[in-house]
């Protein structure tokens, strides 16, 4: 398995991966977007070099020059240029005319935000989320940033496991669309020890 930086090429194989976490927030202002809409917007999104490499990291794990899991996140000072670009390319989208994506904000302050991680679900059980989340620290330096944080539903004890694992501890709560999510947070460099 590879564990490298996105490029371009890989935005057809990144979008049904965050797709999945689009399933599993279940928002109702997704619920009559044809699914194929939303893979159009999450696609274009990520062949650009804000979503890549730019305000925000997208990191890939690759097996067998398939992209099987995606990381992306960016230092929370980013969070509104970020969501920006979702909202700016819905826009010229059929479906999201009416309603453009306006993501919720997820951040807290000082911290660099992993907003998205998946793994294709032919590949999980496999380690890849771990691998992903090994490799995360050396993409945060990258940036100044000293505190990796996420949030993970109330209802996925399984990726609460996965992340306590990884040196995260539940510095708070918040809602998503409307579902409660705890808000986790780690130092980089104990992320790096506990990997």
């Amino acid at each position: 398995m590879i564990i490298r930086e996105a490029t371009p090429d890989d935005a057809g194989q990144i979008a049904p991966l965050i797709n999945l976490i689009y399933d599993e927030m279940q928002l109702d202002e997704l619920e009559d977007v044809p699914e194929g809409d939303l893979l159009k917007v999450i696609r274009a999104a990520y062949q650009l070099p804000t979503y890549l490499s730019g305000m925000a990291t997208t990191v890939v794990a690759e097996i067998n020059q398939r992209v099987v899991g995606v990381a992306f996140g960016y230092p929370d000072k980013n969070e509104d240029n970020v969501d920006a670009i979702l909202t700016k390319i819905s826009q010229h989208v059929k479906s999201f005319q009416k309603q453009p994506l306006v993501p919720d904000s997820e951040t807290f302050n000082n911290e660099w935000y992993l907003d998205s991680i998946a793994v294709d679900p032919n590949y999980q059980g496999q380690g890849i989320g771990s691998q992903l989340l090994k490799a995360l620290p050396r993409f945060v330096k990258n940036s100044g940033m000293t505190t990796i944080g996420l949030n993970v539903d109330f209802t996925n004890p399984g990726a609460m496991r996965l992340y306590q694992g990884h040196a995260f501890e539940t510095v708070g709560t918040m809602m998503i669309g409307d579902h409660q999510y705890y808000h986790m947070q780690a130092d980089v460099k104990q992320t790096a020890i506990a990997s």
